[in-house]
């Protein structure tokens, strides 16, 4: 028997607008409804985790986090694969009012080193037994706290949660160009608003009957957001794993009688390396299937389509958009190439709608990141930079909120621009056609080149290095690293990946190297990386 559901919403926060709410208050919400509906399912272990129980176990972690400091405002670093555990982490470092930092199992002590420092965490909820957790936390005299288990019960009666609305949420840091972290700030209301616009599609994307399966990684704003928050929201069931393998996904699918794939790119291409048999069996009970953190080639729409007889839904948007700005959900249509249509507002929430225009790279405020080397003439033949304005929106760059919202000319105030470009057709939907900053997506991951280039040139043999995205048929892209040797050197490709991957993610490190007399520069002195990418030296 589940424990009952605490009485922690039972006070002027269930009576606030939606947005104004805690994160956390979603598994309180859920748990009220039916606190022995399955909440999480966790494929490795086979442990299932119901509302009430998990509600409980947030509540109890809540309790150690406050007894160890973690007030509101803290930022504490949650670093674990997709579990449960992870789960009750982030719900319970919001009900405490602070800050969730995800950080991903497979960054390195550099990485983790650089964002603990910049957030100025307090606390890293890890896995003892997780090395580079341990000497970042010990390094920085921080604590290190094993994630409370979901079936933990609180001791005491909860206090309701702390903060909400325009508080800070999450801190999810991205690499930009210039090789430092950024950490961009999202509040309740953003994820929250962001929730809300994706629930009032109809016929609506998720509902408490639907079994989702999630093997992407929590950490990630796509699996975060769209996966486990529209789970909550739902109070629908998540079936997780660790990692995606395509035979062990697609037996989960099927034993699980799950109706709702989340996923990218990567995963529906190795689905369909299976038998086109084993494949429509096993996804049988599919109703829906979503795409997103990266293109979906049109011939993996169709090769689900004619597997299954379903369309594959995508979506776009960005961390710093709480995530998602588009959807072709939104018009009914898997249109090949088309990333859909705006999201729609929620009136009865107090939820506008995302909005959109495309606009020109020179005019208005600078771009989220000033390092583009692309360069955009009035000519573009009805192309322009994506801009977005939404309750969605993050709040600007920590600490101190720069690059937020803005003005743009003409439009007013509160746009972003994207950094994509793209065209609108005829029937509004959204085509993307280029990025402006040379972004590398490898399995629906982020990887901004200049990260990468920062850690080649600390290399004592390479004089000048770039990386740029190739195409990969398993990931997607990959990172190709273009190196220029110091005179007199002949460094082997393994030692620069050697080098590599004793510092940055695993996902982030070069699968080529190539050495080269010189690299290609622009007029403007920087890198011409479009060069590199068509024609490597």
């Amino acid at each position: 028997m589940s424990p009952p559901a605490s009485a922690a919403g039972d006070d002027d926060s269930a009576r606030r607008r939606p947005v104004d709410r805690n994160i956390s208050d979603l598994v309180t919400a859920a748990a009220q409804r039916d606190p022995d509906h399955p909440a999480l399912i966790d494929v490795p272990t086979g442990r299932t985790v119901t509302w009430g129980t998990l509600d409980a176990a947030v509540h109890a972690a809540t309790e150690l986090l406050r007894a160890g400091g973690a007030g509101a405002g803290a930022r504490v670093v949650v670093r674990r694969p997709t579990s449960p555990e992870y789960c009750v982490a982030v719900f319970a470092v919001l009900r405490a009012g602070a800050v969730v930092v995800p950080v991903g199992t497979g960054a390195s002590e550099r990485e983790l080193d650089g964002i603990v420092e910049h957030s100025g965490a307090t606390g890293v909820l890890a896995e003892h037994h997780d090395a580079v957790a341990r000497a970042v936390s010990t390094r920085h005299g921080i604590a290190l706290v094993e994630p409370t288990p979901p079936d933990a019960v609180p001791q005491a009666a909860a206090e309701a949660a702390v903060g909400g609305g325009e508080d800070l949420a999450v801190l999810a840091y991205t690499s930009g160009t210039s090789g430092a972290p950024r950490g961009a700030m999202l509040s309740h209301r953003a994820l929250l608003a962001n929730l809300e616009q994706g629930a009032a599609l109809r016929p609506a994307p998720m509902t408490a009957a639907d079994r989702v399966l999630l093997a992407l990684p929590l950490f990630h704003s796509y699996g975060f957001g769209p996966g486990l928050l529209q789970v909550a929201h739902a109070a629908a069931t998540a079936v997780l794993m660790d990692r995606f393998e395509a035979e062990p996904a697609l037996d989960a699918v099927r034993s699980h009688r799950l109706t709702i794939v989340v996923a990218v790119p990567p995963m529906y291409r190795a689905w369909l390396r299976l038998p086109p048999e084993r494949l429509a069996e096993g996804l049988s009970t599919v109703r829906l299937f979503t795409s997103g953190a990266a293109p979906l080639p049109p011939e993996v729409l169709a090769g689900m389509r004619a597997v299954t007889g379903l369309d594959v839904f995508e979506g776009y948007g960005l961390t710093e958009t709480g995530p998602v700005l588009t959807s072709t959900l939104v018009g009914g249509t898997a249109k090949p190439g088309s990333v859909g249509r705006p999201l729609p507002g929620a009136p009865a929430a107090g939820v506008a709608p995302v909005e959109l225009r495309l606009v020109d790279i020179r005019g208005g405020p600078l771009p989220m990141d000033e390092d583009s080397d692309e360069d955009f003439g009035e000519d573009a033949g009805g192309t322009g930079v994506v801009a977005a304005r939404g309750p969605n929106l993050f709040s600007g760059y920590w600490p101190d909120g720069a690059h937020g919202p803005g003005e743009l000319p003409g439009l007013g105030a509160g746009w972003i621009r994207t950094g994509d470009v793209g065209f609108i057709d005829q029937d509004g939907d959204l085509h993307l056609v280029d990025r402006a900053h040379d972004l590398i997506i490898v399995s629906g991951f982020n990887v901004y080149p200049r990260e990468v280039e920062v850690v080649l040139l600390e290399h004592p043999a390479v004089a000048d290095a770039a990386a740029v995205g190739v195409p990969d048929e398993r990931t997607g892209e990959a990172v190709r690293a273009v190196v220029v040797p110091v005179e007199g050197a002949q460094p082997a490709a393994a030692d620069i990946v050697e080098h590599c991957a004793t510092r940055l993610a695993r996902f982030k490190v070069p699968v080529d190297v190539t050495l080269t007399d010189r690299l290609p520069y622009s007029a403007n002195g920087k890198v011409a990386r479009r060069l590199l990418r068509e024609e490597p030296p």
